[in-house]
């Protein structure tokens, strides 16, 4: 099986064929820089980090292109109010460039520490500001853009097939539906591609028009064309924005350049609160940063992948326990498979290439899931049905070779590691309760003798209190062995 991923554009799964051969073109809408990111950013980029890496362990060699939204935009589309970092620069009391400065570092501290490779490329949409223009110049010279009191609007009754990617209908779009119009549009549905500033505005830079700022729309469309060339492959975002942010890329892409913008649309779908959209307007959003106070990051890295990422994932703290719990059961066993090959000798035992079928059949299974519009609950699970494999056999009392346990540490580096980014090339110190085989010792023994002296109370209380995070005890004649449940 080949890679398939979900087109928005077409609705349905596609076979993934890239424009050049061996070379993939990556383009993800990224942050507005005016606040620390929240867990609904992590969902997001932890999303395309695994695309990102996927793409690049089938051999293709990527360019990951992210902008950086350091113009002060009115993200909700409104024709009227305060742009948000012009906004938070006022509350803060300091220049939006330190606004930005600020927060562009705490997002990339944060993508740090969810393990989240760097893009190859992070444009600030300030930084073209001239591209922008022209692509407005270009537009008005070509009928389907016009100005109106120093802003220029995209006509979209002008540009017939405005909609083909949300599948919203121009005819559908009625005035007042959305926001309330703006006296300089000729049509209410119209969308600005430069915004004429107020003489207050915190950010303007001098245009054909006079002083004003680019549209929402017009940096994606034209980073994404500077740098990855048109079409280029894949664009990646939010489901939230199809409309009317990616909608209005595509239209002023296709109007200006007469080129397709984009071949394929994967969009990853919202982080919930109690069945609510998370975000900031709202108020009800957790940030990335208060998350890692209570928990992991390789666990929230973890409870993001648990779910498919076109499916909403609802937050809570139970949820993230949860995750813990399998993360620690899942690094408890790379632990204990790297803490025999420090003891073992390199030569295998006869019968043991069984267990290397083992592997190949759990990593075709985590393989073929990726595949499948990168379907990472799916990969998990198979990733765990190598896990409990793998306990079964370092428990067993049978005498394990060099050979096997390498090959073992190879697929948890490469489908955990590698393409999944949750499991480390070198593991902390301590992994947790439960996890060290030393101490794992100390309780079996404690455990024992409490069974000698008919101690029944404290061997029930030792049992249960492992098995509650994950740790099953196995009583047989020749003594009692542990593995990391299920």
């Amino acid at each position: 099986m080949s890679l398939q991923l979900y087109n928005y554009m077409t609705r349905k799964k596609e076979l993934f064929v890239p424009v050049h051969e061996g070379f993939v073109g990556l383009y993800v809408c990224g942050p507005t820089v005016y606040g620390h990111p929240h867990i609904g950013h992590a969902k997001a980029y932890v999303t395309f980090d695994v695309l990102h890496r996927y793409l690049e362990y089938l051999g293709y060699r990527v360019r990951y292109v992210q902008n950086i939204t350091d113009v002060g935009h009115l993200t909700d589309d409104a024709d009227e109010g305060e742009d948000k970092i012009g906004l938070q620069a006022r509350r803060e009391r300091i220049e939006p460039m330190e606004v930005v400065e600020y927060y562009t570092r705490s997002y990339f501290e944060d993508m740090d520490r969810l393990n989240v490779l760097r893009p190859d490329i992070s444009p600030r949409a300030s930084g073209h500001v001239p591209e922008q223009i022209s692509m407005a110049e270009t537009l008005i010279s070509r009928g389907i853009a016009y100005e109106g009191n120093g802003s220029v609007y995209f006509s979209v009754a002008d540009w017939a097939s405005y909609g083909k990617l949300s599948g919203r209908r121009i005819e559908d779009l009625e005035e007042g539906a959305r926001v309330e119009a703006s006296l300089d549009k000729r049509d209410p549905r119209d969308f600005a591609v430069w915004r004429a500033a107020t003489p207050d505005h915190t950010m303007q830079w001098d245009s054909p028009w006079g002083p004003g700022y680019p549209g929402w729309h017009a940096e994606c469309t034209v980073m994404a064309r500077k740098y990855l060339g048109l079409p280029f492959d894949i664009h990646g975002g939010g489901l939230e924005n199809i409309f009317p942010h990616n909608e209005g890329e595509v239209a002023q892409c296709e109007a200006a350049y007469d080129a397709e913008f984009a071949r394929y649309w994967v969009l990853n779908n919202m982080i919930t609160v109690n069945g609510t959209k998370m975000g900031k307007s709202l108020g009800n959003f957790t940030t990335i940063k208060d998350a890692l106070k209570r928990h992991d990051p390789m666990t929230v890295r973890f409870f993001v992948l648990s779910g498919h990422y076109r499916s909403s994932t609802d937050f809570a703290d139970a949820a993230l326990e949860a995750a813990s719990r399998g993360y620690e059961r899942l690094i408890g066993a790379v632990s204990l498979v790297r803490q025999r090959m420090g003891s073992q000798g390199t030569t295998d035992q006869v019968g043991e290439d069984a267990f290397l079928s083992v592997i190949d059949q759990h990593k075709a299974r985590f393989l073929a899931a990726m595949d499948d519009d990168l379907n990472t609950p799916q990969a998990l699970a198979a990733l765990f049905d190598l896990n409990r494999a793998v306990n079964t056999l370092l428990n067993s009392g049978e005498a394990i070779g060099g050979e096997t346990l390498a090959a073992i540490d190879t697929a948890y580096r490469t489908l955990g590691g590698e393409i999944l980014g949750l499991i480390p090339d070198e593991l902390p110190q301590e992994t947790g309760v439960g996890l060290d085989s030393a101490l794992m010792s100390i309780l079996v023994d404690l455990r024992a003798e409490a069974r000698k002296k008919r101690d029944w109370a404290t061997s029930d209380t030792i049992r249960d209190r492992l098995a509650e995070i994950g740790v099953a005890l196995e009583d047989r004649p020749e003594g009692t062995t542990w593995r990391l449940d299920k």
